[in-house]
């Protein structure tokens, strides 16, 4: 906790900071820990991924990376290609790596990191396009990637390009497939059975979340693509009381990165690292430079993207542990110079973390992107009333909403829904219809059934759009 904050108030990724305790914990650290265990490391370090993947897909909204959604596909299989190919290319003719060591690291640095996208871009306010695109393609090209390092690792001559590609659209569409019906199955069931406790609410979602994974990996398909789509899908769907759904999957979240963070810290040995810093720069700096932007341009050419926004998009394109997890797959294959892969790696992503990271909010200002002066949305907590046959609808107003100065008969809800308390300053009152909404209160929304959607729906819609919403266009969708 203590490093969360020092990470926060210093600016440095929290990841090196975990990365650093795990170095000071192991055998040329202060702690004399020695562990060399990466087939382990490997196996929880999925599993933390997993985690992650669920976390942020519960956080990403519909409605931000549904217009992104063919851009963000273009840079998870198009762009990982190029990016492939163009570091390989580097890693070979620049650094004098063999070809099949050359490709496995152009494979394992060209996955942008979840967890480092996630934390980053949801602190800086930048239009929805560019944050719907990050986030889509982080949570997207885990898939591709995991298939091209297990196939560039694996004994014997490379697969046929023609095969590779074949491979790897049919997992990505089997693991698609998985991931949107258990999210789907999995919102249903929780919106329609009244659990007998609210803290089982986040439990049962991410045990969905963790079922996809499954259900996509023994089908042969992506378990990680299958994962994030549950997670996104069960986070648009207003389930029952889902802040404390959304707290507990962030505080899992933290916990799987301090995991997973420290584990790869103690896998690494300082003294080893010496003689792999010059390659490791050599190559993070053509991926940086040249293979991300180039597969920026490539991929987003027909979608018409401002220059501002693929600025920004090529240098957001953040490396965390998935890259370091993903180097311990060569290593428990048993391929040669394995060690010095994980090595140039591990230096890879801790310099260009540490330069990336914290400069991209100044990017963002440089370039004008993003002025925060949308409107907030509403947080709705909702509960199950099962014998009523009705829903009760927590409903918080934020500082920025646009419900501030809307009268409770101004809110227009449909018939069988009503404002039934609010709370203003630790005072609880029955509104008036006349009774005019403030900054900051709570409101308690009663709505049957049939029309609780249709409430929620509203009642955002004025909090974006104020009392004239829907005359003016604006609407609830999430």
């Amino acid at each position: 906790m203590a490093a969360v904050r020092i990470s926060s108030r210093s600016g440095l990724p929290s990841l090196l900071v975990y990365l650093g305790i795990g170095v000071l914990m192991g055998q040329d650290g202060i702690g004399g820990i020695r562990f060399d265990n990466a087939e382990l490391t490997q196996v929880i370090g999925y599993a933390a991924l997993v985690v992650i993947l669920a976390e942020g897909g519960l956080g990403t909204k519909w409605k931000e990376i549904k217009p992104a959604l063919p851009a963000a596909t273009a840079l998870a299989l198009a762009g990982v290609a190029v990016s492939v190919g163009v570091t390989a290319t580097a890693a070979h003719h620049l650094v004098g790596l063999e070809w099949r060591q050359a490709l496995i690291i152009g494979a394992v640095v060209s996955s942008t990191d979840a967890a480092a996208v996630f934390s980053v871009l949801r602190k800086i306010p930048l239009p929805a396009r560019v944050t719907g695109t990050l986030e889509a393609e982080s949570g997207f090209n885990d898939a591709p990637v995991v298939i091209l390092v297990v196939s560039f690792s694996m004994a014997g001559p490379f697969e046929h390009w023609s095969v590779l590609v074949g491979k790897i659209l049919l997992e990505l569409a089997i693991g698609a497939a998985i991931g949107i019906a258990v999210g789907w199955l999995g919102s249903w069931g929780l919106r329609h059975v009244a659990l007998p406790a609210s803290g089982l609410y986040p439990i049962a979602v991410m045990a969905i979340a963790v079922t996809a994974y499954a259900a996509g990996a023994l089908a042969h398909g992506s378990g990680f693509l299958a994962v994030y789509l549950a997670s996104m899908v069960m986070g648009n769907a207003r389930l029952p009381h889902w802040p404390a759904t959304r707290g507990f999957a962030e505080g899992v979240g933290w916990i799987a990165q301090i995991g997973m963070f420290v584990l790869l810290g103690l896998l690494v040995t300082p003294h080893e690292l010496g003689v792999d810093i010059l390659p490791a720069l050599v190559i993070g700096l053509v991926l940086t430079m040249v293979a991300r932007p180039l597969s920026v341009v490539v991929c987003l050419l027909p979608f018409r993207v401002p220059w501002q926004e693929q600025a920004l998009m090529s240098w957001a394109g953040l490396r965390g542990a998935v890259p370091i997890i993903l180097a311990t797959i060569p290593m428990v294959s048993g391929v040669e110079g394995s060690r010095h892969i994980f090595n140039i790696v591990f230096v890879l992503v801790v310099v260009y973390t540490l330069l990336q990271g914290p400069t991209l909010p100044w990017l963002a200002r440089l370039l004008r992107l993003g002025d925060g002066t949308e409107a907030a949305d509403l947080g709705i907590e909702s509960a199950p009333l099962e014998q009523l046959r009705g829903h009760l609808l927590s409903v918080s107003i934020p500082r920025e909403s646009k419900m501030h100065g809307v009268e409770i008969n101004e809110l227009r809800l449909p018939a069988g829904a009503a404002v039934t308390l609010v709370v203003r300053k630790g005072t609880s009152f029955v509104p008036l219809p006349t009774t005019v909404l403030q900054r900051g209160d709570e409101l308690l929304v009663v709505a049957t059934d049939p029309v609780r959607d249709a409430a929620e729906r509203r009642l955002r819609a004025v909090g974006r759009g104020g009392k004239l919403a829907g005359w003016l266009g604006t609407n609830g969708s999430t």
